[in-house]
């Protein structure tokens, strides 16, 4: 029983630091609350970029906007499967970007 709960544990721990979320200000910060997001993939757990999500883009003429990476339930999912199906080559994460 003892093991079975330090499993349980573990695993869980690594879920919860799976899911960290970086944030990064521009300016002074998001003025009208917009946000546009978009989802960045990788292969190779990581390593090797599949797509460029820019983020002056999604920020459009805004001079002060917060950027916001995180592992979003979505992007989980899509790691889970990936992990499943064709043993964990494609990986996700989310970047949002408020104005």
């Amino acid at each position: 029983m003892k093991k079975a709960v330090v499993m349980i544990m573990i695993v869980s721990s690594l879920f919860l630091i799976g899911c960290s979320t970086h944030v990064h200000t521009v300016g002074t910060g998001p003025q009208t609350g917009v946000e546009n997001t978009a989802r960045q993939y990788y292969l190779l757990y990581g390593l090797v970029p599949l797509n460029s999500v820019d983020t002056a883009e999604l920020a459009g003429s805004a001079a002060n906007y917060e950027i916001q990476t995180q592992v979003g339930p979505m992007d989980a999912v899509i790691n889970i499967a990936s992990a499943v199906a064709i043993l964990g080559l494609v990986s996700s994460r989310t970047v949002t970007v408020t104005k």
